[in-house]
């Protein structure tokens, strides 16, 4: 039995985008609620927040980046997956589009076995896993079982590609991993994204590390990747 919850909300301005966008989620057989603005996507999410949004950039209004950043700053909405829908092919549009909070994007045009493909992706990511694993290094705590993570005992809140990007690197402490490793274990190998993307999930995972004073933890190694120390 699905929950209230269990859609993915279409938030775009442009009529042709959704209904092709919706065409392809029913044939995929996922329930989907669709907005033109955010202002409409608002009120949708406040009854029932979706399990992932499909967000356009460019909306009148209020745009896409400034709707996602205002997700992320209220604790109910704060760990819903976004995909960043965007004609802006530009890598430093790219870059804004994410660290506004998206957990992925696509540019336009794309076609809907993309969309899919990504939405799979990032719903993979988000589901907590049936384990009951905890992993403790220097204070830092992370629980598999239920999708928490402390550090000195304080809660640490992280979206869920940074959920798996630190289980990852938890996993596998002093270990260097390539941007391309990166991407293969925590999105995928069969899903394209650029590895710039991990620059940016990095940034965030250690933002949200300063709260407990571990951003430190993760260590760029020049020339080769990322690590998490142990030390």
């Amino acid at each position: 039995m699905t929950s209230e919850n269990d859609y993915i909300l279409v938030v775009d301005d442009e009529r042709a985008i959704r209904d092709m966008i919706c065409m392809a989620l029913t044939q995929e057989l996922y329930q989907w609620k669709e907005a033109s603005d955010a202002h409409k996507a608002e009120a949708i999410i406040k009854k029932h927040p979706p399990q992932l949004i499909l967000l356009d950039w460019m909306m009148p209004g209020i745009s896409g980046i400034d709707f996602a950043r205002k997700l992320r700053r209220i604790p109910e909405t704060e760990k819903i997956p976004i995909i960043m829908l965007t004609a802006k092919t530009e890598e430093d549009n790219v870059i804004r589009g994410l660290e506004s909070g998206a957990d992925d994007y696509l540019t336009k045009p794309f076609s809907p076995r993309e969309l899919i493909a990504r939405i799979k992706a990032l719903l993979r990511r988000s589901k907590p896993e049936n384990t009951q694993d905890i992993i403790k290094i220097n204070n830092l705590m992370l629980d598999t079982g239920s999708y928490r993570v402390e550090g000195n005992g304080q809660t640490i809140q992280l979206g869920p590609t940074e959920f798996k990007l630190l289980r990852f690197f938890m996993e596998n402490p002093d270990r260097v991993f390539s941007r391309e490793q990166v991407l293969n274990n925590v999105w995928g190998d069969n899903v394209y994204v650029e590895e710039r993307t991990v620059d940016v999930h990095i940034r965030r995972l250690r933002k949200a590390l300063e709260t407990t004073n571990h951003q430190d933890m993760v260590q760029t190694v020049r020339g080769a990747g990322y690590r998490l120390s142990n030390k």
